[in-house]
């Protein structure tokens, strides 16, 4: 999928509505608008909540604004992170920021589900689901990934002021807690998040299992649609969502200065 592109499988104007719910699902506390650009600066580990959203066209010249942006994240002591989708402003946005030295990574993948079938539940004993609070799963997410404690508290607090409601699960083998995803709902549309398995229990269909839990609760409280992001490289991940029918929609990816950002 190249860059601008929208799958034309799916209307528009519903990958317009994800776009949207994406970025309301990855609001942090810490955001303000410059000039039509939503720019987000949270310490946690998830770019999408500590970059750049062009959105608007604005008023002021892209390298005005570039340099205002600058100023927000070196006073946060975070790296500038500039977010390229399809629903960028203006259009020409990505060519500039390479011709300024900005260079691409973390190609990323929103994929999504037309219509949210009913899933069988997991057929054996073995395997428990549990909803979770959110702090509860902010750490539990941050323990199987080995993020930092800032990070954890960063995610639980983005979670906890949320302006969408979330809703979080673990999965359990044996008694054990090896899996964890939630859901982000806003009205008719549900967003797959953090869906993490521990590396001792993967390839024993245990992410699928998690997943389908995750959009059966999702439809049981109005979901139509689902949608989800994941990297253009994580082709494990992604053949998870493809047999859950999930298809690219769109595709984003990330620029920066710095080389430590990625």
């Amino acid at each position: 999928m190249t860059d601008g592109e929208l799958n034309p499988a799916f209307d528009a104007k519903l990958l317009s509505r994800i776009e949207d719910a994406g970025l309301n699902a990855s609001a942090p506390p810490q955001q303000r608008w410059l000039d039509g650009w939503l720019v987000r600066f949270s310490p946690g580990k998830a770019k999408r909540a500590r970059c750049v959203n062009a959105v608007a066209a604005g008023r002021l010249a892209v390298e005005d604004r570039l340099a205002a942006c600058a100023q927000v994240f070196n006073e946060a002591k975070l790296p500038l992170i500039v977010r390229i989708t399809p629903f960028t402003l203006p259009a020409e946005l990505n060519a500039l920021l390479a011709s300024l030295g900005l260079r691409r990574f973390d190609d990323t993948r929103v994929m999504a589900l037309a219509e949210l079938p009913a899933f069988d539940a997991p057929t054996t004993r073995a395997v428990t689901m549990r909803s979770i609070g959110l702090d509860a799963f902010a750490q539990r997410v941050g323990a199987f990934r080995g993020s930092p404690l800032a990070q954890r508290q960063a995610h639980a607090e983005r979670l906890l002021n949320s302006p969408v409601p979330f809703f979080a699960f673990e999965l359990r083998a044996d008694g054990e807690p090896v899996a964890c995803g939630q859901f982000a709902l806003e009205g008719d549309l549900a967003g797959l998040y953090d869906v993490f398995t521990a590396e001792s229990v993967r390839g024993r269909g245990l992410a699928g299992a998690l997943c389908k839990h995750l959009l059966t609760q999702a439809r049981s409280k109005g979901a139509r649609y689902a949608y989800l992001q994941v990297e253009g490289d994580n082709h494990a991940a992604r053949a998870v969502y493809h047999r859950l029918g999930f298809t690219d929609a769109y595709a984003y990816h990330y620029r920066t200065r710095d080389p430590s950002a990625a």
